[in-house]
């Protein structure tokens, strides 16, 4: 058994943000040593790893050098050297989710084409190796509109998505490869976090409900448990195993997913990483997902994935309107309010809809905690100090 605790063993993380960030309140709990790797000098992560690295995470020769200085390798974001991660494991350090399972996630048209091989249920999609290839298709009729585009590589957190209901909406779209997806009419968007260490010991979390921005195509609730019927939230869990399966990760895998107007259940994607819909774990969970994500990858015994209390997630993004240097307005209002810990991701500038924080309430009554979330989300305001 490898000492990990108060030891010289070292775990590399690739990516700085705010995943890492919360993952590392995990690792200092243990005493676990820590390297991060992140492009930017203000990386949220820096604060609390033992040694901070600045560097480009698709750059193979930095991932692999930084790689080399530690005994196990985890990312908090895809967007990393795969080839890089190969030659670590080749070396003998561990990387997990290894490289071969990243490889099959990054790309969402690989990604699609593996749910269709193990026979997976996801919505009926096809594959363009640009955006001329589709406009042809559409041209032709045979992309019948309205349908869902998904770039291939590069989307993240609401970018990379579009709903295209006219043909002239084409026009807006990047080029490269891309998905043509069926648009699915859903009652719901769910998701469920499998853990999976190396050992084989596998645990779900609790369904959660997803509440999305209507414009920003982001999340803006997440509500567990999911307000879903046991058949149903059993089918979500017993599929979300299934794709676990297939992808033999080790680490989490956060599965979203669509429940249709006849309750099936179909698979929109995965992310092989602490996730969005894993937040309100951090406060109602017995095991929060970060901490879940540290026990799986050094194959330490899995924690108890119950809830202890029902939570609810409130995104903090930053105001449309605003730029530049971060104040998060009326924030002693929601601290004044039962139940409610925001968690401030340590951005020094915000954007437009970009990601700053997130809130959590947790309440044995789960629609008492929905109207405090609704309160917190218009109380609570992300803008710059400078307008």
């Amino acid at each position: 058994m490898v000492n990990y605790f108060s030891s010289d063993f070292k775990l590399a993380i690739l990516g700085g943000g705010q995943l890492g960030k919360m993952m590392l309140y995990e690792t200092r709990k243990y005493d676990i040593q820590t390297l991060v790797l992140d492009p930017s000098a203000e990386a949220p992560s820096k604060i609390s790893c033992n040694y901070f690295e600045q560097g480009d995470l698709m750059d193979y020769d930095t991932v692999l050098n930084f790689g080399r200085r530690a005994n196990v390798v985890t990312f908090e974001i895809e967007g990393v050297n795969i080839k890089a991660l190969k030659q670590l494991e080749a070396e003998g350090i561990k990387t997990y989710p290894a490289a071969s399972t990243l490889e099959k996630i990054q790309n969402k048209a690989v990604q699609k084409k593996f749910y269709r091989q193990h026979n997976l249920p996801t919505a009926d999609f096809e594959v363009f190796q640009n955006l001329e290839d589709l406009k042809t298709a559409v041209s032709a009729g045979a992309v019948k509109i309205p349908f869902v585009w998904k770039s291939a590589t590069g989307g993240y957190d609401g970018k990379g998505v579009s709903v295209i209901r006219k043909e002239g909406d084409l026009n807006k779209l990047s080029n490269g490869e891309c998905i043509a997806e069926k648009l699915i009419p859903f009652k719901n968007e769910l998701a469920v976090i499998v853990a999976r260490n190396p050992s084989g010991e596998v645990k779900t979390y609790p369904v959660v409900e997803m509440e999305f921005h209507p414009t920003a195509n982001q999340v803006e609730y997440v509500i567990c448990p999911a307000r879903i019927n046991e058949e149903i939230a059993g089918k979500a869990r017993s599929l979300a195993e299934k794709v676990s399966e297939a992808f033999q990760h080790v680490g989490l895998l956060a599965v979203e997913m669509f429940q249709t107007e006849d309750d099936k259940i179909l698979i929109n994607e995965v992310a092989p990483r602490p996730h969005n819909s894993g937040h309100y774990s951090i406060e109602a969970s017995y095991t929060n997902q970060f901490e879940q994500q540290i026990r799986a990858i050094l194959d330490l015994p899995l924690g108890n994935t119950d809830s202890k209390v029902g939570g609810i997630m409130v995104n903090l993004v930053g105001d449309k309107d605003h730029e530049g240097e971060v104040l998060y307005e009326n924030i002693e209002e929601i601290m004044k309010m039962d139940g409610v810990t925001p968690h401030i991701y340590g951005k020094k500038i915000t954007r437009p809809f970009r990601k700053m924080g997130h809130v959590t309430i947790v309440d044995k009554d789960l629609a008492r905690a929905r109207k405090i979330a609704e309160k917190v989300k218009n109380s609570i305001k992300v803008i710059s100090k400078n307008k």
